[in-house]
C-alpha cells in the first residue's frame, strides 16, 4: 500500500506572529515549528512522498525543511516537494484547499500511490496515521476526517465539526459554527483514495466549489454523493487558531503531562538540528516550571514559560508567563507577564510590558522596545 501526504501551510493566521510567515514555520515549543508535527507524523506512518503547498512567505519554511533529511525525506521528484505559489482566481485570491489541489493536480496525477493523507499546519498532534489509513480502509468510505472531543464548547466558532451516533456514524457536519460540546472537532487531518480525490477536485472545481470542509465533505455527505468516517483521536490536539490560543498551548507545555502526550506519544517529534551549548544558569537565577531550549543566559528570574534558543535574561529581570523565541534579550531590571517576543527582539533595561492570558502583548520580529 502506497500513501502519500500534503501539507497545507498557509490555512491560518494568528496575527503579527504569521504577518511575515506561513503558519507551517511558526516557532512552537521552544525548538520547533509547527510544520514538524505534520511531517514528523507522515515520516513516522512510512509516507515518502510528500507535497508542501505554500502560498506566500514561504522563505523561512524552505530554509528550516532545508532537504528533508531529519525526516528521512529527500528533496526533490519521488520524495519531498515544495509546490509552488498558486492563483487561479480572476482577482488572484485563494479560495480553498481543493483549488490549491486543482493548482498542483499534476503532483496527483503523476505518481503510483494508492492514499493521500491532507494536514494542515494550524493544528498540532502526535497521531499515529497508518492507524488512520487503516481505519479508513476497512470503513469503505470515500473520505476519513480526524476528529478530537473536547474543543467544541458552543462558544468557539468551529471551521468544521462533526457530531457521531453511539456507532461512531457521522449524524451531522456544520462548518463555520459554533458547535456544542456533543460535537466533535476536525483535525483537518483528511485521508482519501487518491483517484477519488482527483475525480472530485475536478468535479467541484469546475463548479466554483472550493473548500474541504464545506464544499466536499459536508456538502457531498449531505447530498449523498460522497460517504464520511470519523477517526476519533483521544490524543492532545492543540489548534493554535488564534494568538491567545498558541499563548495557551505554548505555556501548557510547563505542564511535563502535557509535554510527554505532545512530545512522547506515538513516536518523536523531529526538527532541524541546530547545536548550541548548554544553557547557562547564573548563581542567583530563579527557575520555575519553565521549558528552555540550549544556549540561553538566565541570570534572572522566569516562571512558567518557554524560552527558544539563545534567549538571554539578565540580572535582576523578571519574567512569568511568557513566551520568548530565539535570540531574545531581557536587558536588566525588566519585567514581562504574559508577553509573546517574537524572534531577535531586544527589551531595553528597565522596560515593563504586563499583558494578560487572554491578551497576551505580542511583539514583532526584531523589535527594540
Amino acid at each position: 500500500m502506497n500513501v502519500m501526504g500534503i501539507i497545507f501551510t498557509n490555512d491560518g493566521n494568528v496575527g503579527e506572529l504569521t504577518n511575515k510567515r506561513t503558519m507551517a514555520s511558526l516557532p512552537f515549543g521552544g525548538r520547533y515549528r509547527q510544520v514538524d508535527f505534520g511531517l514528523s507524523n507522515l515520516a513516522f506512518a512510512g509516507v515518502r512522498h510528500v507535497g508542501i503547498i505554500a502560498r506566500y512567505s514561504y522563505q523561512s519554511l524552505m530554509n528550516h525543511i532545508g532537504d528533508g533529511e531529519e525526516w528521512g525525506l529527500e528533496l526533490g521528484e519521488g520524495g519531498l516537494e515544495f509546490l509552488t505559489p498558486y492563483a487561479s482566481s480572476v482577482n488572484h485570491s485563494y479560495r480553498g484547499k481543493l483549488e490549491s489541489l486543482s493548482s498542483n493536480m499534476d503532483f496527483l496525477e503523476y505518481c503510483d500511490d494508492d492514499y493521500v493523507i491532507m494536514i494542515d499546519s494550524t493544528v498540532l498532534s502526535n497521531i499515529d496515521l497508518n492507524k488512520v489509513v487503516a481505519d479508513h480502509i476497512a470503513s469503505g468510505k470515500d473520505i476519513t476526517v480526524v476528529t478530537a472531543k473536547g474543543i467544541c464548547n458552543g462558544k468557539k466558532l468551529m471551521d468544521f465539526a462533526l457530531k457521531l451516533d453511539k456507532n461512531g456514524q457521522v449524524e451531522d457536519m456544520v462548518c463555520d459554527y459554533a458547535a456544542p460540546a456533543e460535537y466533535q472537532a476536525s483535525m483537518d487531518i483528511f485521508v482519501m483514495s487518491r483517484q477519488v480525490l482527483i475525480r472530485e477536485v475536478k468535479t467541484l472545481v469546475a463548479k466554483n466549489w472550493f473548500h474541504m470542509d464545506r464544499d466536499l465533505c459536508m456538502g457531498g455527505w449531505r447530498s449523498g454523493k460522497v460517504t464520511v468516517n470519523a477517526y476519533q483521536f483521544d490524543g492532545i490536539a492543540m489548534f493554535n487558531e488564534s494568538v491567545q490560543e498558541y499563548f495557551e498551548h505554548s505555556l501548557s507545555l510547563v505542564d511535563k503531562k502535557v509535554r510527554e502526550g505532545l512530545f512522547g506519544g506515538a513516536h518523536p517529534i523531529y526538527t532541524k538540528v541546530r547545536d548550541r551549548v548548554p544553557t547557562y544558569y547564573g548563581e542567583n537565577c530563579d527557575i520555575e516550571n519553565v521549558v528552555a531550549a540550549d544556549g540561553c543566559m538566565l541570570d534572572g528570574t522566569v516562571k512558567n514559560s518557554v524560552l527558544f534558543r539563545q534567549v538571554t535574561i539578565s540580572e535582576g529581570s523578571k519574567v512569568e508567563n511568557c513566551v520568548i523565541m530565539n535570540d531574545g534579550i531581557i536587558g536588566t531590571g525588566c519585567e514581562l507577564k504574559n508577553v509573546i517576543l517574537d524572534k531577535n527582539v531586544t527589551v531595553t533595561p528597565g522596560t515593563k510590558l504586563f499583558g494578560t492570558k487572554a491578551n497576551p502583548i505580542v511583539i514583532k520580529r526584531g523589535e527594540i522596545v
